[in-house]
């Protein structure tokens, strides 16, 4: 449904490395698998109630060393991103620079906090829509809702 999703946009594509990956698969490996493979720079973009959990990531302290992060404000969680709270273990790797609108760490990789609209827009919400046969027209994109119907996914008692 990813390939589906993002087959119509040039600056998307897909990867399946995490699910050929034997055993547990981690941002970190990912990464690196990346890096090796490609020469331009890497963003990695998450959410901040995720980044909140940074630090029980595995080697978490590193990621911030070779790929430059994207911090998304999603609803529930502080939104001012002039001074986002650092992970304390975090805060000495970092400087915040104004002009840039970025937390700049030793390697030179930006961390960015950005806002985002919120729109009420989750899996979860579409699986019930769907299985309450209501519509997900502008929700998905016509092609994933095509496969979802297709194959009779996320229907009541299926």
């Amino acid at each position: 449904m990813v390939r589906l999703a993002t087959s119509n946009n040039p600056h998307f594509s897909t990867s399946d490395v995490e699910l050929v990956r034997p055993g547990k698969s981690y941002s970190i490996d990912t990464i690196r698998y990346f890096l090796g493979n490609q020469q331009k720079a890497l963003y990695f973009i998450l959410g901040r109630d995720a980044f909140a959990e940074i630090e029980a990531w595995k080697e978490f302290g590193n990621l911030f060393s070779i790929c430059h992060f994207i911090v998304m404000a999603r609803s529930g969680f502080e939104k001012d991103t002039s001074s986002p709270k650092l992970p304390k273990s975090l805060v000495p790797h970092f400087r915040y620079v104004p002009r840039k609108k970025a937390w700049i760490h030793t390697s030179g990789h930006h961390l960015y906090f950005k806002e985002i609209s919120f729109l009420d827009i989750s899996s979860t919400k579409i699986r019930e829509l769907i299985q309450k046969g209501g519509s997900v027209r502008y929700l998905i994109p016509s092609e994933v809702e095509g496969y979802i119907q297709k194959h009779r996914l996320y229907q009541k008692g299926l």
